[in-house]
């Protein structure tokens, strides 16, 4: 009985994959992918830090209920929001980005093109940008009409996971220990806010360089509030460029986030951490395959969900 209805997850997990293709808009609307991408461009260019906010915005959508687009949704009527659970709130960032390649594939595909599409396909030309892998995308997804701030909150992980917590997390999505540190290795782009590594630079443990810990107090209070929305960057290093640094600061005790640190902390992760931080190209190829894997958790294919005309409202 056990052994049927695992065959037969099996094969509904199968035939939902099935149903996401690479070239799911080639007759339909040809023309997206060269208009997000351009869309994408242009934002990062002015900004080089969206790169990190985009990839971690795709990823903050398909750890909530898949990859479908539900971390967009304003508040409504009928719509609770996710953008305000602690994991998100004033931290989640490039929402007016997608919105504007969504409006520039609205312009040529009136209706056609997903919001969660959008969101994959953006984290991908956003990667590939700054110098980190690139992969080719899976299409068809369709956008939600509801968010879950509750799954928002349960799912997303927190800056003070522990190892166990985190691979349990990921292990959750579909997801090993190796996805998960090689989907980590995000952090070597990108900014966190002084609430988030206040208590990890101020505790004068042995699990942090204390050059690197002085150096990150300059512009982190110790006092609660103040300073909680200062930025650092997650790799002091090359902070504009995706490359492996982020792994070589592991390994002296140089990660700003608690949940950097206990990558490479004893525990069963530290081998992939050594491994990444000695070959770059394995660390973007496996960034890349994690990154397809996670594109394929729960999406909504076929007649479910949606096409919103406006990423952050159901039409």
């Amino acid at each position: 009985m056990v052994a049927a209805l695992v065959v037969m997850l099996l094969l509904l997990s199968s035939a939902c994959q099935a149903q996401l293709s690479s070239t799911f808009y080639a007759n339909t609307c040809p023309n997206a992918l060269s208009t997000i991408r351009t869309n994408i461009r242009t934002a990062i260019a002015r900004e080089r830090r969206m790169a990190a906010s985009l990839i971690r915005l795709h990823f903050h959508d398909c750890f909530v209920q898949g990859c479908d687009a539900s971390v967009l949704l304003d508040n409504s009527a009928t719509v609770t929001s996710e953008k305000f659970v602690i994991q998100n709130d004033n931290s989640a960032r490039g929402f007016e980005v997608i919105e504007q390649a969504k409006s520039a594939v609205e312009n040529i595909c009136p209706g056609v093109v997903s919001c969660a599409d959008i969101l994959a396909v953006a984290a991908r030309d956003a990667s590939e940008y700054v110098g980190g892998p690139n992969w080719t995308v899976k299409l068809g997804r369709r956008d939600s009409t509801n968010g879950s701030p509750s799954l928002a909150d349960r799912d997303l992980p927190r800056f003070t996971d522990s190892l166990g917590s985190l691979i349990s997390l990921f292990e959750t999505k579909g997801l090993n220990a190796r996805d998960m540190v090689a989907l980590s290795g995000s952090h070597t782009i990108g900014q966190a806010q002084c609430v988030t590594f206040r208590d990890r630079i101020y505790s004068n443990g042995s699990a942090i360089d204390a050059g690197f810990a002085s150096t990150r107090r300059r512009n982190c209070p110790a006092t609660f509030p103040n300073g909680n929305g200062n930025l650092a960057p997650l790799d002091l290093v090359t902070p504009n460029s995706f490359d492996n640094n982020y792994f070589k600061n592991l390994l002296q005790k140089k990660g700003l986030l608690e949940s950097d640190q206990v990558l490479f902390s004893g525990g069963s992760t530290d081998s992939i951490v050594s491994e990444y931080s000695k070959n770059p190209s394995l660390f973007k190829s496996d960034f890349a395959t994690a990154m397809i894997k996670m594109g394929d958790i729960q999406p909504l294919t076929g007649s479910a969900g949606i096409i919103r005309k406006v990423c952050s409202r159901v039409n």
